[in-house]
């Protein structure tokens, strides 16, 4: 039962990290490709890491799977959000397509 949970989740993850990529293609501006990427790419991550750890157990391997999913979840939200915040600081424009924007200087 473990290995088909396992195998499930690693699909998904392949799926989500898939979808993160082709938005770092197709999205017009900085701004959207780093929020979509971004939680694309943790939540993809996180959960090839979690069926990983379902597959293999409880060991020295599942222990660092669980360390990478925590230090996934601090740091990936973090550096996107410093990049943005650098971008805005920068003044990258907005793409056309963008409605509003918020942190207009």
């Amino acid at each position: 039962m473990n290995n088909i949970l396992g195998s499930i989740l690693i699909i998904a993850g392949l799926i989500f990290d898939f979808v993160g990529c082709l938005g770092l293609i197709r999205l017009p501006d900085v701004y959207n490709r780093l929020q979509a990427s971004t939680k694309c790419v943790t939540f993809g991550t996180c959960s090839i890491l979690l069926g990983t750890l379902l597959i293999i157990g409880f060991c020295t391997a599942g222990v660092k799977c669980i360390l990478a999913i925590a230090f996934l979840l601090f740091t990936s939200p973090t550096a996107s959000h410093a990049l943005i915040r650098a971008a805005c600081k920068a003044n990258v424009k907005l793409s056309d397509k963008n409605l509003t924007n918020e942190y207009k200087q």
